[in-house]
């Protein structure tokens, strides 16, 4: 293999290496994203069981108002029964009590209902909070992992764009440098490669001419494939 095309596959490797670290650091945020979204089920989990849990506490409240109300009632009417002097106005008082009373029993029947409801909510938001607990253990050991990777491949990137400028230094021939990159912006990082036996290239995998061929296979010149223009050597 002839040095020019030797130092142009080793700038090209440089040049792939770049390709694929600028592409995963591309990828890190969105798979950063990714992870965070994660918690959203386990936020929503515990948001909602909160919530189930004030509400019913209201209820509690409002059930607790209620017979704090008609206990009121029951000794306003009491108040009234004793000073009445009517038997009839008597026992109609008596009546409105047992209702009133009637109501406290349900309200507290109620009552004690929604407070073993309150006692399954917190056991449930405890529970939701157990998972998001866990789920922000691991999205944040992700995350972590997330900043390292990037900054290990960030160094990494600004090892190899130096080693890259090492390699196209060293390639000598400023045409032949002028080629390579025009030929890497329209084709890719892949501009370097080799010719199979058969004549096919290596890039766009169509055969070439036989004088392509047999220039390729004599090593001694820098040819290019008659279809894609890419830079061949014999594989």
């Amino acid at each position: 293999m002839i040095p020019e095309i030797e130092r142009l596959i080793i700038l090209q490797t440089r040049d792939q290496a770049i390709a694929d670290l600028e592409s995963d650091l591309k990828r890190i945020p969105h798979e950063k994203k990714m992870a965070s979204t994660r918690l959203s089920s386990s936020q929503k989990a515990v948001a909602e069981a909160k919530t189930a849990l004030q509400e019913n506490e209201v209820a509690i409240k409002n059930v607790e108002l209620d017979i704090e109300t008609r206990k009121t009632t029951i000794g306003r009417l009491k108040t009234q029964q004793f000073e009445t002097r009517k038997n009839d106005e008597f026992r109609a008082i008596g009546t409105e009590i047992e209702r009133y009373q009637g109501e406290i029993d349900e309200h507290e029947t109620t009552e004690l209902e929604l407070m073993e409801r309150s006692d399954e909510l917190r056991s449930k938001l405890e529970a939701a909070k157990e998972v998001l607990a866990k789920a922000e253990a691991s999205v944040a050991e992700d995350l972590a992992a997330y900043d390292t990777r990037e900054k290990e491949e960030r160094a990494r990137l600004a090892e190899v764009q130096t080693q890259r400028e090492k390699a196209a230094s060293e390639v000598g021939d400023e045409d032949l440098l002028e080629l390579y990159d025009r030929l890497r912006n329209a084709r890719g990082t892949k501009v370097v490669v080799s010719l199979s036996e058969s004549g096919q290239c290596g890039g766009c995998h169509v055969k070439v001419t036989p004088s392509t061929l047999i220039k390729v296979t004599a090593d001694k010149e820098v040819v290019q494939c008659e279809n894609c223009g890419r830079i061949l050597f014999a594989g």
